[in-house]
This record gives structure tokens, C-alpha cells and sequence, in this order.
């Protein structure tokens, strides 16, 4: 689940099971069957990764909401893909790429702008989970 939420580019079944060397059918069926949260679904790809020698990175992403009224989590914030402040939902995730390539999301996070914390303050909160 926590894949599925976090890819930027590909998020399904199929671009999982790619990763995982799992079906996507395999996948589709044990989302449908359990109430999984992101560190169980990490914790399962774990075991195809390499953990010595990769690469952790942090991505914020902000999901274009213009048109949304304004609720808890839409608010405004710099995006890169525009250049300039935009309505939305602001996301901190963390990628681990091993040393055969293979991407997948560690932790995830939507920004709430109601905590006054920064995007810095979110990646720290975030990278502390991954090494604990």
C-alpha cells in the first residue's frame, strides 16, 4: 500500500510486482486481503533489497489541488513543477535505491500545515523513523 501511495511515476500493481518479482495478481489480492500499513509493505520488499551501500533520498512532491476548497491538509506551497506557490498537498517521502537499482518508498508523509513545522523538519522526523 505504502508503494502504491508514494510512487511518483508508476504507482500499480504491475510496476510493484516488476520490483518484488511477485505477480501483480499476488500483489492485488494481498492488498485486497489485508489492512496493511507502509512499514509492513517495506518490510516485506526488504527482503529483496540490498541494504548495505544504496542510496536514501527525500522527495517533495505537492499534489495540485486548485480547485479544492481548503481543508486541513491542502495549502500552499512552492512547487518546482511550476515555479511558483500552488494550492495543494505537500508530501515528504523517502526512497531507498539499493545497489542493483531498485527504488521503493521507505516512509511517507503528508505535510500538515497546521503543525508549523517546515519540509526540513519533516525530513528529519521521517530519516529518524528509517534509521530507528
Amino acid at each position: 500500500m505504502g508503494f502504491l501511495l508514494c510512487e511518483p511515476k508508476s504507482a500499480t500493481c504491475t510496476h510493484l510486482s516488476e520490483l518484488s518479482d511477485i505477480s501483480h495478481d499476488r500483489v492485488n489480492r494481498f492488498l485486497q486481503r489485508e489492512n496493511v500499513a507502509p512499514k509492513d509493505l517495506f518490510l516485506e520488499a526488504a527482503a529483496r533489497l540490498i541494504l548495505e551501500g544504496g542510496t536514501l533520498f527525500v522527495d517533495d512532491t505537492v499534489r495540485d489541488k486548485p480547485y479544492t476548497h481548503d481543508t486541513a491538509l491542502v495549502g500552499h506551497d512552492d512547487s518546482g513543477k511550476h515555479h511558483k506557490t500552488v494550492k495543494g498537498i505537500n508530501l515528504i517521502t523517502l526512497y531507498y535505491t539499493d545497489m542493483k537499482g531498485y527504488n521503493l518508498p521507505v516512509n511517507v508523509r503528508i505535510c500538515d500545515p497546521a503543525d508549523g513545522k517546515t519540509q526540513n523538519d519533516y525530513f528529519v522526523d521521517r530519516l529518524k523513523q528509517v534509521l530507528a
